[in-house]
């Protein structure tokens, strides 16, 4: 994808994988979820954007970690706690690596990426945000990336103030600008790809200009990191989270990046097990990142199927991959695009991984409900982005959104079924 930030040289030091040729039908048949019928149609799995399908090798790493390594991690002696304690680390470094991270410590596991995103909210926000301050808030983001901040806010007197959208389907970038300059900005936040429309934002120059003036920038990569190489280092973000769901991971596990600084500075998020450096009832002091901010019993076996699913990705030529995506995601536009009454939102920004459209005279419930008794998996409503939906004027859009693991004759039949499904409900 020519709009993403790609990979540097650098050198840091990464494990050497075999690429595997890229070829969606060989790569099919690792996902078990995709043999399946629906309704007597093969499945047309367009939901990934909410949750991707699982190959069967992150499966099968859940399976072994039950079957032979289930122990608690960090605190055994014994065989089976060393092992699963190995296996656990071992996926923050493959995590870490995955994304560019140079330093596997500053990867914190947490549930997914709204727990990311309120793990920042809750100790470096509360920790610097003032009354006064304004913290920057694109008008793209999901609810999990409005929310928490709107909360912060609330409690310490500071204020959300939007980036707006413009008319195309991308962020005015001009007053973003102007924002910055009007304000006393703490923190910006924003998605790097938007999950209801599909926008590729320009997160490196974003980044670079909210530093300009001093504030911390906070971005949600879920829709990002299943779609193009993300290196956080070179991007200089200050913090980066997402899901391991949307990445052909398991639910229940994510993953917050931090600059190391500012993670030091961090007071805990929760309290308990493994966070601490000592405890006494005169006082207790607490473990450096990442273990400060992981309490209690960790989602072990999930954490490590989060390491597979990256070993899986990794194996593959990103650009290959990207190709196909981009080649899945410009035909779809062309083809519904063509269709009578239908609107597609950002149609001409750049876009990863979405088709979110509208038809006239026909609800998006209605729809999605037809498609589905043709096998087609699509995603119906506001999409946890109600802000987005007033800004374009439409209450619910039908959001196809593709992997790789789609094909072009996937869109084909997708097309054919929304034209009968529209024609039926007109």
């Amino acid at each position: 994808m020519s709009a993403a930030e790609k990979l540097p040289d650098t050198d840091r030091t990464e494990t050497v994988v075999a690429k595997r040729k890229f070829d969606v039908d060989d790569v099919r048949r690792d996902f078990p979820a995709l043999q399946q019928e629906v309704h007597g149609k093969p499945l047309v799995y367009f939901d990934n954007g909410a949750s991707s399908q699982t190959p069967q090798q992150v499966i099968d790493a859940l399976v072994h970690f039950y079957t032979h390594d289930r122990a608690n991690v960090h605190r055994g002696v014994h065989t089976l706690s060393q092992r699963a304690t190995t296996s656990f680390e071992g996926a923050r470094g493959k995590v870490a690596q995955f994304i560019g991270a140079d330093d596997e410590n500053t990867c914190i596991f947490v549930r997914g990426t709204t727990e990311g995103v309120n793990l920042v909210a809750q100790t470096y926000g509360r920790a610097n945000v003032k009354a006064g301050h304004v913290v920057l808030v694109s008008e793209f983001e999901h609810h999990s990336n409005i929310v928490p901040w709107q909360m912060l806010c609330d409690d310490v007197g500071a204020q959300v103030v939007k980036i707006p959208a413009l008319d195309d389907g991308s962020l005015d970038q001009d007053a973003y600008a102007a924002l910055l300059n009007e304000h006393d900005v703490n923190v910006v936040v924003f998605g790097h790809v938007s999950n209801s429309v599909g926008t590729v934002h320009p997160v490196k120059a974003m980044t670079a200009l909210a530093h300009q003036h001093n504030a911390v920038v906070v971005v949600d990569g879920a829709q990002a990191v299943p779609h193009f190489k993300v290196d956080v280092v070179d991007l200089d973000v200050d913090f980066y989270t997402f899901s391991a769901h949307k990445m052909c991971g398991p639910t229940g596990i994510g993953l917050l990046y931090g600059k190391m600084a500012l993670l030091e500075a961090m007071p805990p998020y929760h309290g308990g097990g493994d966070m601490i450096d000592k405890v006494s009832f005169d006082g207790t002091t607490f473990a450096a990142p990442p273990a400060r901010f992981e309490a209690g019993t960790p989602n072990i076996a999930d954490t490590i199927a989060f390491g597979a699913a990256c070993d899986y990705l990794a194996a593959f030529d990103w650009a290959e991959v990207e190709a196909h995506e981009d080649d899945l995601l410009a035909t779809a536009t062309e083809k519904v695009g063509a269709l009578d009454g239908v609107t597609i939102l950002g149609k001409d920004v750049q876009r990863a991984g979405v088709l979110s459209f509208v038809v006239d005279g026909v609800h998006p419930t209605d729809l999605g409900m037809l498609l589905d008794r043709h096998g087609i998996a699509v995603r119906t409503g506001h999409h946890c982005a109600q802000p987005v939906m007033e800004r374009y004027g439409v209450d619910a859009t039908v959001r196809a959104s593709f992997a790789f693991i789609n094909t072009l004759d996937e869109v084909d039949v997708f097309v054919a079924a929304l034209q009968k499904s529209i024609d039926m409900l007109r």
